[in-house]
C-alpha cells in the first residue's frame, strides 16, 4: 500500500499541523480501502486560492478549499486550502487552527473520492466523515 500526502506551505506564513493534515488523509483514504494514492495539499494565502478559484471555477472570492483530481488509477490529486481562511474559520468555529487544517484537508480528499457537497443531505455526510477522520496531535 503506497498512500503518499505531502503538504507544500506556498503561502509564505508560518504553520503547524503539517503531520495531522497528512495523517487525517491517510486515515480518510485507508477507510475508503484505496491502497494507491498521491495527494498533493498546497497552503495559499487568500489572494492566491480566490485567482485560483475565479480561474478554474469563475468564483470571484477567496475560499478555504479547492480540491483538483488529476487520476482515478491510481488516485493522484491537489488540494489547495487557504491558511488564511482557515484561521479565520478556526476562530469562529472554536477549534484549533490544526484542526481545522485537518478538516479542510480531509474534505479535499472527500471530494477526491467522489463525495460531492451541493446538497445539504450531502454535506452533512462530509461533515459528519471529516469529524471521523481528523486525527489529533495528542494521537500521533
Amino acid at each position: 500500500m503506497s498512500l503518499n500526502v505531502s503538504v507544500t506551505n506556498a503561502s509564505g506564513a508560518r504553520y503547524r499541523g503539517r503531520k495531522e493534515m497528512i495523517a487525517s488523509v491517510q486515515k480518510a483514504l485507508r477507510a475508503h480501502r484505496v491502497k494507491h494514492a498521491n495527494v498533493d495539499i498546497v497552503l495559499l494565502t487568500d489572494r492566491r486560492i480566490r485567482t485560483l478559484n475565479k480561474q478554474y471555477l469563475q468564483h470571484d472570492y477567496a475560499t478555504d478549499v479547492i480540491t483538483f483530481p488529476l487520476e482515478d488509477q491510481p488516485l493522484y490529486g491537489e488540494i489547495y486550502v487557504s491558511l488564511e481562511t482557515a484561521r479565520r474559520q478556526a476562530n469562529e468555529y472554536h477549534v484549533t487552527v490544526v484542526s481545522e487544517l485537518c478538516r479542510l484537508a480531509v474534505h479535499g480528499a472527500l471530494h477526491l473520492l467522489g463525495y460531492d457537497d451541493a446538497e445539504q443531505a450531502d454535506r452533512e455526510q462530509m461533515h459528519h466523515l471529516e469529524n471521523k477522520y481528523i486525527v489529533s496531535p495528542s494521537s500521533l
